[in-house]
């Protein structure tokens, strides 16, 4: 009933994945190619962490 109310732990995390993608697209647009691939890798964790809790709750 009070559903809306509880914690989504991978809202937080999808959120923390987008503004990590965005700065990845930054960074290679300026050039660094070092910082993309860094914030690409921790993207990718991140969408293996959202995976998981996605699937953990159905």
């Amino acid at each position: 009933m009070l559903s809306w109310f509880k914690n989504n732990p991978a809202k937080k995390l999808k959120k923390r994945h987008s503004m990590l993608l965005e700065e990845a697209m930054h960074a290679q647009r300026n050039g660094d190619i070092r910082t993309y691939s860094r914030l690409t890798a921790e993207a990718d964790e991140l969408f293996q962490q959202i995976k998981h809790l996605n699937q953990s709750e159905t």
